[in-house]
């Protein structure tokens, strides 16, 4: 897909932040999911410029990537920009374009789903110290504070603690 060229919003503080931008503008476009998905998640991290960034994705006539990688930078908005993001994915739902409305449907759902999982986590519950029904396998002995006696062979010579040329 062609893309026209995005004038910068003028809240880029540099070049570098203009030129990022562009490159996730074009990532997020691309046929790859997994490469899409992480230019939304980055995306989401930069407030009003990738919320922009991600409206246009989400209602422009891009293919189903795009919009499920838009979709789902919006979900993982972060801060101020969260409300926002839930108000587009709902205001997605009266859109013309069949797709954009499935999209924002689908991320929609997945929210409400992710919220009521947090709430409904019961409380952990503090476990019982498990009681042994069986006496132990092993006895645990005191440990003696003496050096074991040295092995001695049984032909009474000591070996050296070294080869040498006569015992190898």
């Amino acid at each position: 897909m062609k893309l026209k060229k995005r004038e910068p919003s003028g809240r880029e503080k540099s070049q570098e932040a203009v030129a990022l931008l562009e490159r996730l503008r074009e990532k997020i476009y691309c046929d790859n999911s997994s490469d899409a998905r992480h230019a939304a998640f980055n995306l989401s991290w930069m407030q009003e410029d990738g919320f922009d960034i991600l409206k246009e994705a989400i209602f422009s006539n891009a293919n189903r990537t795009a919009k499920g990688a838009a979709a789902y930078g919006l979900r993982k908005m972060r801060g101020r920009m969260r409300k926002l993001a839930i108000s587009l994915l709902e205001e997605g739902l009266k859109h013309e374009s069949d797709g954009t409305r499935q999209v924002c449907a689908r991320a929609l759902k997945l929210e409400k789903e992710s919220k009521e999982g947090i709430k409904q986590q019961p409380p952990e519950q503090p476990q019982e110290k498990k009681q042994f029904r069986t006496k132990p396998k092993f006895r645990i002995s005191e440990i003696s504070h003496q050096r074991p006696p040295r092995y001695v062979p049984k032909n009474g010579r000591r070996q050296p603690p070294h080869s040498t040329r006569f015992n190898r």
